[in-house]
C-alpha cells in the first residue's frame, strides 16, 4: 500500500505565502519605507541650520560652529575701550569712524581691512567703533578663521534684519588652500548672489595681502620691453583677496613719544596720581626696551602693571 500522505500542517501555508513574489506597489511600498528610514539617518548626521539668537540679549555676538551646531552666542561683558583711548592713530581713526557712520546711516560705505604692527589699536578701533555707534543700531558678529566658511549662511541669517551689521575677523591670515579663504573671497566681491546691504566685512591681520609671502614669487613678475613690471599669477592671487576689501587703514610702529602719551593716558585711567607720573613714565622706557616694542598694548600693559602694584 502506497505510504499515506501528511496532510499540510497550517504552519506551512504562511510560509509558503511568503515566499511569493511581492507586487509591484508593495515592492515601492517597502522601497520607500526604506528610503525614508535612510533620509532620516543622514539627517541626523549633517549639521543643523544656525536659529536666530535673542537679538535684544546683546550688542555683540560670537558666530560658533562647534560639533554640527551653529549659533549666534552672546557677549555680555564688551571692551569699553572709546574713541577717545585711540592715542597718535588720529587719521586711522577718521577713515573708519567716518566709513561706520555712513554704514549705521544706510549710505554706501566699503569692507575694511586693517593691517600693520602688531599691538598698535587695530582690534580696538573696531570696538571703539562698536561702542561708539551701538546706539544708532551697530551690532557686532566676531568670527574665528576657521569658521568663515559659514560666511553665506550667516550673512543669509544677517540680511533680514533692520539692524547694521559688522562682520569682525580678528587677526586673520591664511595659509596655502584653506577654505575659509575662498569663502571670504566670495562674500566680498565674487558671488552671483549680492551681498546683504546691512552687512559690512571689518578684519585686522599683520599681513597686508592676508597670505605668506615668498623670495621665489618675485620670479613670476613679467618685465616689458618699455620696462613696465606685471605680477605674475601666483602674486595676482594673492593681492586679488586684499583689493575686494574697500577700504585699506595700516597702522605703523609708534615713536617714543606717542608711546609715552598713550602710557601717561592709561596710568591717569587707573588712578595713578600725578605726582607719580614721570617716575612711571621713565619705567615705561625700560618696560618697553625689555619687550622690545613701543606700542598701546605695551604702554597699557605697563601701566595695569603700575597700578596694580601701587608703584611709590
Amino acid at each position: 500500500m502506497p505510504a499515506a500522505r501528511k496532510p499540510r500542517t497550517p504552519a506551512a501555508q504562511p510560509a509558503a505565502a511568503a515566499a511569493a513574489p511581492l507586487d509591484a506597489t508593495a515592492q515601492l511600498a517597502l522601497l520607500l519605507q526604506r528610503a525614508n528610514g535612510l533620509i532620516d539617518r543622514l539627517e541626523a548626521l549633517l549639521p543643523a541650520p544656525a536659529t536666530p539668537p535673542d537679538w535684544d540679549a546683546a550688542v555683540a555676538f560670537r558666530w560658533l560652529s562647534r560639533g554640527g551646531r551653529k549659533q549666534l552666542v552672546p557677549v555680555r561683558q564688551l571692551s569699553p575701550i572709546t574713541y577717545a583711548d585711540l592715542i597718535g592713530i588720529d587719521e586711522q581713526r577718521r577713515k573708519v569712524e567716518r566709513n561706520t557712520r555712513q554704514f549705521v546711516q544706510g549710505r554706501p560705505a566699503n569692507n575694511v581691512l586693517i593691517t600693520g604692527a602688531r599691538g598698535t589699536g587695530k582690534s580696538s578701533l573696531v570696538k571703539a567703533s562698536l561702542n561708539q555707534f551701538a546706539r544708532q543700531g551697530l551690532r557686532l558678529i566676531e568670527v574665528d578663521k576657521a569658521d568663515l566658511i559659514d560666511l553665506p549662511e550667516l550673512t543669509e541669517l544677517l540680511s533680514t534684519r533692520r539692524e547694521r551689521f559688522i562682520v569682525f575677523a580678528d587677526d586673520l591670515s591664511f595659509e596655502e588652500g584653506e577654505p575659509g579663504y575662498k569663502a571670504l573671497k566670495s562674500v566680498l566681491d565674487g558671488s552671483i548672489a549680492a551681498c546683504a546691504d546691512n552687512v559690512l566685512i571689518y578684519a585686522t591681520s599683520n599681513r597686508r595681502h592676508l597670505l605668506p609671502e615668498y623670495l621665489e614669487e618675485n620670479l613670476s613678475y613679467k618685465h616689458l620691453d618699455n620696462g613696465e613690471i606685471h605680477p605674475g599669477e601666483v602674486v595676482e592671487e594673492k593681492i586679488s583677496l586684499s583689493e575686494r576689501f574697500g577700504l585699506w587703514v595700516s597702522f605703523y610702529p609708534y615713536s617714543q613719544d606717542d608711546y609715552l602719551r598713550i602710557t601717561a593716558h592709561w596710568l591717569a585711567a587707573f588712578g595713578v596720581p600725578d605726582r607719580q607720573r614721570d617716575k612711571a613714565l621713565q619705567q615705561a622706557l625700560v618696560w618697553a626696551l625689555e619687550r622690545g616694542s613701543r606700542s598701546g598694548r605695551v604702554a597699557w600693559q605697563f601701566a595695569r602693571d603700575f597700578a596694580g602694584r601701587g608703584a611709590k
